[in-house]
């Protein structure tokens, strides 16, 4: 190669290299996006009022409608607790198809899956406020797309609330807290089933702090788990456990910030989105990315929402992000229905 040749060749090197170094440093903020992507709020309307106190929301998408089951009563706390269970093509018009009601308990907190032979199965707490002991966990079932249920059932162990249940490859998970009126000596439990109907003990007591309940489970391609605690005793924070197959041994962190009512979803690219009730800065229902390597939450879309809040069902449709929760920042405690898109990295 001539000397002319090689100046010529070394110029145009040196002419790109801006352009090289400046698609690296571009390259290397998209690495950074999930955690300032930030979701935009299509809408939120309210969906349901008709009870004095409407809350504590699940969604499910069921044989191409919506399902969204809450609890009714006269207060957040109250003798009268019953299962509302609605239904809509569009979620826009909404009708009620069950109330799931019982003469002895303050029913509360009921989730919605369906079964792996197609049922719809609900799952929540039974309350007896003055009872020495409070709390049973209940199933209840239906085979007529929600119109009737069977009566219900109890699980777990007396005295154990078991909150969001998770299926993955064919077995129910979910964790079941210990509900002695001192916190600090609440126990935390993991629990399994079959067939949703009878649920075995997988880990007597997990390690996580005294304290511990209201959790979601999330299975990630992988098989290992993610689990997001509320946590009420010590410094409030959130607690996050991870776990592989068999799900025996978990390992737990405290995450950044004090929640309640979690729930959370993978979106297909891999990012984490966590629901949860929000505590600083007043009381909300927020959105927030969960980084489980940092082991933080990055609160990134507050919704329509205020005092006594959250409790928030997830389901991603159509690009949409559909969110149920209950929120009392419009005088009456009511269901309310938000829809968010979320931009793509």
């Amino acid at each position: 190669m001539n000397c002319r040749l090689r100046f010529r060749l070394l110029s145009s090197i040196t002419a790109l290299l801006p352009i090289l170094l400046s698609g690296a440093v571009s390259s290397a903020a998209n690495d950074e996006t999930p955690a300032v992507q930030k979701p935009v709020l299509v809408e939120a309307r309210r969906i349901w009022d008709k009870a004095k106190h409407n809350a504590f929301t699940d969604l499910l998408r069921y044989k191409d409608r919506w399902y969204c089951v809450f609890r009714e009563g006269s207060a957040h706390v109250s003798p009268d607790g019953s299962l509302r269970v609605i239904t809509s093509t569009d979620g826009v018009k909404w009708e009620s198809i069950a109330l799931v009601t019982s003469p002895k308990f303050d029913l509360r907190d009921a989730k919605l899956t369906t079964t792996p032979d197609g049922r719809l199965m609900l799952n929540g707490a039974g309350m007896i406020a003055d009872a020495d002991v409070r709390y049973y966990s209940m199933v209840w079932f239906s085979s007529d797309d929600g119109h009737t249920w069977t009566a219900g059932r109890q699980i777990g162990d007396p005295g154990f609330w078991l909150w969001r249940t998770q299926w993955h490859d064919g077995m129910a998970y979910t964790m079941g807290y210990s509900t002695e009126r001192d916190r600090t000596q609440r126990k935390l439990r993991l629990y399994r089933s079959k067939d949703g109907s009878a649920f075995e003990t997988l880990v007597e007591q997990l390690s996580a702090p005294a304290g511990c309940g209201e959790d979601t489970i999330l299975f990630r391609k992988d098989q290992t788990a993610l689990c997001l605690l509320r946590h009420e005793t010590g410094d409030k924070m959130a607690q996050l456990g991870t776990a592989s197959p068999p799900y025996t041994d978990w390992k737990w962190r405290n995450l950044n910030l004090r929640i309640g009512g979690p729930n959370m979803i993978q979106l297909p690219d891999g990012r984490i989105l966590a629901a949860t009730r929000l505590y600083d800065g007043g009381a909300r229902t927020s959105l927030s990315w969960l980084d489980p390597q940092n082991g933080t939450l990055t609160e990134v879309l507050k919704l329509p929402s205020g005092g006594d809040t959250s409790y928030a069902g997830l389901v991603l449709h159509e690009g949409l992000l559909w969110i149920s929760y209950y929120s009392s920042h419009e005088e009456r405690t009511s269901i309310y229905l938000a829809k968010v898109r979320i931009p793509a990295l």
